[in-house]
């Protein structure tokens, strides 16, 4: 390979690496459990019937782990167990946060908690989180790779557990909203880079800064999601429009207007107090209020921050040029997939 891929070509050769690895790691599990993680996967349908469905996961952190895999002059073949680790711990992620948010839809169908129940989510979830750390104790390099994945879970639910302490919250700061995209978000995508980097037998040096380029990557994601949280629509999100405003969370433009000293932030404020759900009508008005506070520029502004600063650390890492020109190409799409 002489040219740096597309960004569709990039997803389409991770898919046909580790979607048959993802399959594989599933056929072990028991056949209840692999039925309804199948149904989330959009593999089948309800009646095992194999679904012509589009896949609406796109293997973002697994293109991580290969892309870091390469940077550091590895065989991406290596980083194939990390690859299929992050995307299970990805997916375990999003079957218990759509049962704490209560959302309806993913990827443009039922949520698993929607459709089989809430029991059957959360042990889908649950059968998810090991079998990533089986894919990584069974691959060579165990003894780094699974603590790091182990401490990335415990941050993510970390920050999955101050989103949940957040929600209706109106005395946290912009400092706790960033805290809860660091460990959301920015910790799987770190995590997906210092395994890739591992797996190629990078330095501790090399690895950190590639860690550190997915953490700040992450971040930049994160807010680049809550801001389409609240003026994405369903077809580019996959879910309810406006559906943060909706429970009132304390996402990163909503931190940012109840930061500033403005009439428009003390209304704000007075919608998020109310205790209940917000209606279409106020869902509108509050968005209208956060844009008016100046809130939408400055996450915007925290994007491109970031972005800057992810790709300070990836050139740290002195990665070989065709990988590094995709990490950037990807690093791209994750903060611009609105357009």
């Amino acid at each position: 390979m002489t040219e740096p891929r597309e960004f569709p070509e990039i997803l389409a050769q991770t898919a046909i690496a580790v979607g048959p690895l993802l399959r594989l790691r599933m056929n072990g599990l028991p056949a209840e459990v692999r039925h309804v993680v199948g149904l989330h996967f959009g593999w089948w349908t309800d009646d095992g019937i194999a679904s012509d469905a589009p896949v609406g996961h796109k293997l973002l952190r697994p293109s991580l782990a290969l892309l870091a895999c390469q940077a550091v002059g590895g065989d991406p073949q290596a980083a194939r167990p990390a690859a299929v680790a992050v995307e299970l711990v990805h997916n375990a992620s999003l079957l218990h946060d759509d049962i704490i948010d209560q959302d309806p839809l993913r990827r443009g169908r039922p949520a698993l908690w929607a459709a089989k129940g809430i029991p059957a989510a959360i042990l889908a979830g649950d059968a998810l989180f090991f079998a990533a750390v089986q894919a990584l104790a069974d691959a060579p390099r165990a003894d780094l790779t699974v603590p790091a994945l182990l401490a990335a879970v415990q941050d993510l639910i970390e920050g999955e557990y101050l989103d949940v302490l957040s929600e209706a919250s109106t005395d946290r700061g912009e400092h706790s909203a960033l805290q809860i995209a660091a460990g959301k978000t920015g910790m799987l995508l770190a995590c997906a880079c210092e395994l890739g980097a591992t797996a190629g037998g990078a330095t501790r040096e090399r690895a950190a800064h590639l860690r550190a380029f997915g953490r700040h990557l992450g971040i930049a994601f994160q807010c680049a999601d809550d801001l389409l949280g609240i003026w994405g629509d369903e077809q580019t999100t996959g879910k309810p429009a406006r559906s943060d405003l909706r429970r009132r969370k304390f996402s990163l433009p909503v931190a940012a207007a109840l930061a500033s000293s403005t009439p428009q932030a003390r209304q704000l404020r007075a919608l998020y107090q109310t205790g209940t759900p917000l209606s279409d009508g106020d869902c509108a008005r509050a968005a209208d209020l956060i844009e008016q506070t100046g809130a939408r520029e400055a996450t915007m502004l925290r994007v491109e921050r970031h972005t800057a600063d992810a790709l300070h650390q990836l050139s740290l890492a002195q990665p070989a040029p065709i990988p590094a020109a995709e990490l950037t190409a990807l690093a791209d799409y994750l903060i611009r997939r609105d357009s």
